[in-house]
């Protein structure tokens, strides 16, 4: 058996074909999803990309593993103190380990290690491969290093190869001979010049007025290095630039996707290994009033394409049931022969898989807590966010869409619909006393993140971005944020 897991940056389902988008991105992913199974609700349990990475590789939620933020306390495992053994629980049971036991060589090619300092990440691989620019390599540097390896053990057995492509996420930079294939295609309809003016007058980092974080000085070398990047979404212009980069980069990832499925089939194994696509986080392009960002514990953000071929096993189909991204994980392992550890909060649908049916579960929590801290439910047809920090983007303390019918997040329904926030935070209330009965750890490290003063990455930012607000005729703005995080605003 062969296990190829390919992971892309910042990859959003909904701008990939074969999930119904009107632009042709990925016409590698189309044929790998039309001949296997396609997962339309999968949410990572905790964004953005380190709390991700460490909840899939470990098998356990941030609660359990202590990892919710990008700096701080809670960006490192909980340390397991006096009771820890020769090998640590993570480096007994992370999914790489796993596959160990089950017989498998593990191999990462990634710099996520060192972008993030997760030096934990590594638990379980036979070999990582750091391709060195810390995210912002392009496929075309990454990609030789997977076909090296391939080359090399391709054709051997029992081996799982872990490949993470970053070109979605920005800055935008495909390389200027790959031309853009979007040029004239129409955009996403939901964001219209109506949209895009009521965010101009809105704020937060990554807002229509600050797309590259505060609207700092710091962000026009970015600009002028990547010209690709729009720095503000004044016009429609801009707004133009950032769906044609995102989906250019999506494009090229997809393109060296095929290199690596090419390989495989010249080396006549491709019908003999396991291909798994997915994402760590989607990308808000607009939603919420965030651009080029994964901010929130939102659909936009938490919701990640997942598309399963394993040969003898998987049937051409979709599955539309709840899934968390450790469940996948999970799935996995089974299928490989190995055995789930008992303390992973991932279980295996390989039983369903094998059938051909969709089976999930009843509801899921997610949670982001590097750009705000947060908590949302996913249930239904209904995400329901509950903010303990807004990451100064002015957000209600609660929001529900119904992410099927607007899944853009355009229209709050918690005002109208009591009944479905009640019942969403009845269940966020069950789903957190279940999980601390579990917890090897006391506190909540989301309670670790508030009492740090918040997400790493609005932590001393406030000051200064409420005199930008000011300078820039949203002193109404400025006020109400200065009002929602007095102790922020002085500091």
């Amino acid at each position: 058996m062969r296990i190829l897991s390919i992971d892309i940056d910042s990859l959003r389902p909904d701008h990939l074909g074969c999930y119904g988008y009107h632009r042709q991105t990925s016409p590698n992913m189309d044929r790998l999803a039309a001949r296997g199974v396609r997962f339309d609700n999968c949410y990572v349990t905790d964004a953005p990309c380190l709390p991700s990475r460490t909840a899939l590789f470990a098998g356990r939620c941030g609660l359990h593993n202590g990892v919710i933020n990008h700096g701080g306390v809670a960006a490192e495992p909980f340390i397991e103190g006096a009771g820890r053994g020769f090998r640590s629980t993570l480096g007994q049971t992370s999914w790489p380990a796993c596959l160990r036991r089950a017989g498998f060589k593990t191999a990462a090619i990634s710099p996520f290690g060192e972008r993030h300092t997760a030096w934990h990440w590594y638990a379980g691989f036979n070999e990582v491969f750091n391709t060195g620019k810390g995210g912002l390599e392009r496929a075309d540097e990454v990609s030789p290093v997977a076909l090296d390896w391939l080359a090399r053990h391709g054709r051997e057995d029992n081996w799982f190869l872990h490949v993470n492509f970053w070109d979605p996420h920005t800055p935008y930079r495909t390389p200027p001979d790959f031309a853009n294939p979007f040029r004239d295609e129409p955009l996403p309809s939901w964001l219209t010049e109506d949209v895009r003016a009521q965010h101009w007058r809105g704020g937060g980092p990554h807002s229509a007025q600050e797309v590259l974080g505060w609207g700092d000085d710091s962000e026009k070398d970015l600009a002028a290095r990547y010209p690709l990047q729009p720095t503000a979404m004044h016009s429609m212009e801009p707004v133009r630039r950032m769906f044609d980069g995102y989906d250019m980069g999506v494009r090229y990832a997809d393109e060296h996707l095929g290199r690596l499925l090419n390989a495989l089939a010249d080396a006549g194994t491709l019908d003999d290994t396991a291909i798994i696509v997915s994402s760590d986080h989607g990308e808000n392009l607009g939603e919420l009033n965030i651009y080029g960002d994964h901010q929130t514990a939102d659909h936009i953000t938490c919701r990640v394409p997942l598309i399963i071929n394993w040969p003898g096993t998987t049937q051409a189909r979709s599955d539309d049931a709840l899934h968390y991204n450790l469940d996948m994980a999970a799935t996995v392992v089974e299928l490989a022969g190995g055995a789930v550890p008992s303390n992973w909060d991932g279980h295996s649908f390989g039983a369903a898989l094998r059938r051909g049916e969709a089976s999930g579960r009843d509801y899921l929590v997610v949670s982001q807590g590097a750009w705000s801290c947060q908590r949302a439910v996913r249930f239904e047809d209904y995400l329901c966010i509950r903010s303990y920090h807004d990451g100064y983007h002015g957000l209600p303390d609660v929001m529900l869409f119904d992410v099927k019918r607007d899944p853009h997040e355009q229209h709050d329904l918690a005002s109208s619909r009591p009944d479905l926030v009640n019942r969403a935070m009845s269940l966020l209330d069950d789903w957190h006393t279940e999980m601390m009965r579990s917890a090897t750890h006391a506190q909540d490290p989301m309670w670790t993140v508030l009492g740090e003063g918040g997400p790493l990455h609005t932590r001393g930012m406030l000051p200064a971005y409420l005199q930008r607000l000011r300078d820039t005729g949203r002193a109404g703005l400025a006020e109400e944020l200065a009002a929602r995080h007095r102790r922020e605003a002085e500091d």
